[in-house]
């Protein structure tokens, strides 16, 4: 297993992890396969959107932060109630493919980690699983 270790800056964003993901595919030499991004963490999600416009991770930040604002109603003591349900909506990890020794993404499709309880020191573990062919 890999890891990949970021720091974030702010309460609420989302990091483009794609290029440190497709180098530890490439280290691998495997030519089919699967990688899977998981979050250990209960208030930062891994999702896959497009990468090539900025305007779209701030548009899907504000977007979760209208559906699920911050609430002083929330029982949860440490105060961020909304990082762990936008974590729950966007999810914990991806799952994608390996052909030819290369990440399979679409071409505007990038990695991304969702902060939702920032500033912090995050770790993603990446798992990457050789194919089992059949001889």
């Amino acid at each position: 297993m890999h890891r990949i270790t970021l720091s974030t800056h702010r309460r609420e964003e989302m990091i483009d992890i794609t290029n440190q993901v497709a180098a530890l595919v490439a280290e691998a030499k495997i030519s089919q396969g699967i990688v899977v991004v998981q979050s250990p963490h209960t208030t930062l999600g891994v999702t896959v959107n497009e990468h090539a416009d900025p305007d779209v991770t701030q548009d899907m930040m504000r977007h979760l932060t209208h559906l699920v604002p911050p609430s002083e109603s929330f029982r949860h003591a440490e105060g961020n109630s909304d990082s762990h349900i936008k974590t729950s909506l966007v999810g914990p990890s991806v799952s994608l493919i390996i052909d030819q020794g290369r990440l399979q993404l679409g071409t505007w499709q990038g990695i991304f980690a969702c902060e939702f309880d920032g500033p912090r020191r995050r770790t993603l573990w990446v798992q990457i699983v050789p194919a089992l062919l059949a001889p």
